[in-house]
């Protein structure tokens, strides 16, 4: 049973329920693309929709007798606004024929990394472009299964944080060519951060100096713990299991993407303003 089902609202189906649903994609699948994979198989994805933009997919190759065998499936949320414009470079993951998104974000500060949806138009590109197929920014989304909703900060912090921002990111970025002088600026200005930082905490609560954060968590490259500001939602229903389903769209250090969380797992109520802070598997899908 994959970790994330529960995400998109299958949080009490059994392994008899999954392989019911999973027959039933297979053989009525609302999408269904094919095309071949990197051994030369006939590639497929069949997927099916349980609410708005939420379902699963089902991966695997067609045999010589057009029986399809199966490989894997996965739960998936397909994100709405584009999140980075950054070059997207694409791996495949080693032991089944999925593949990864790295993106070098300067708003983030560290290499993000995705889970890959839309793969079999990727391939499709390598079928009739023998070079590196080149992508021009994702979608991102996430699936989170450990959630909660944080107060907003204090709008005087909120304004004091924004001025400084855009002159950060093009310090990051020119640092990354080689410049020395951003590289000492931003050196310099970690220290003083650091400093004040060590100040404030010894009479404030973390949560109310950390606006948002993006950080990698656990030994999967792809999952982050994020605290991100709430700009809207929208509570869907699993049509199959009648579970409710948060969509929340957030921003977070500058990028905006959406997340879907089980109302079981979000612990308080989301607002628009408010904050949510959990552990999130980042999908995304390549703008080729």
């Amino acid at each position: 049973m994959h970790k994330f089902l529960r995400a998109v609202g299958f949080s009490e189906f059994k392994k008899m329920d999954l392989e019911i649903i999973l027959k039933e994609i297979i053989n009525k699948p609302d999408t269904l693309k094919v095309t071949k994979d990197s051994e030369g198989n006939e590639f497929a994805e069949l997927s099916k929709e349980f609410a708005p933009n939420i379902g699963l997919t089902v991966r695997g190759i067609y045999a010589e007798d057009d029986s399809f065998e199966m490989e894997y499936y996965y739960p998936y949320f397909i994100g709405i606004d584009k999140t980075t414009n950054e070059p997207i470079e694409i791996e495949k993951h080693s032991e089944k024929e999925s593949y990864a998104g790295i993106c070098d974000d300067p708003n983030l500060g560290v290499t993000l990394i995705f889970y890959m949806q839309n793969v079999c138009d990727y391939l499709s590109e390598h079928i009739y472009d023998k070079s590196t197929v080149r992508s021009n920014g994702a979608v991102l989304s996430g699936l989170s299964v450990d959630g909660c909703i944080l107060l907003p900060i204090e709008e005087k912090k909120e304004k004091m944080t924004k001025a400084n921002r855009k002159d950060r990111s093009q310090m990051i970025a020119q640092a990354r060519e080689g410049d020395e002088q951003a590289i000492e600026s931003l050196t310099m200005d970690d220290i003083d951060m650091y400093s004040i930082l060590s100040q404030r905490v010894v009479k404030e609560d973390i949560l109310t100096i950390v606006k948002t954060c993006f950080m990698p968590y656990g030994i999967e490259s792809d999952q982050y713990s994020i605290i991100a500001n709430i700009l809207d939602y929208t509570k869907e229903e699993n049509k199959v299991s009648g579970e409710q389903i948060y969509c929340l769209k957030v921003e977070c250090n500058d990028l905006i993407f959406n997340v879907c969380i089980n109302e079981k797992d979000l612990i308080g109520e989301p607002e628009i303003g408010r904050r949510f802070k959990g552990n999130i598997w980042m999908q995304g899908n390549v703008c080729l």
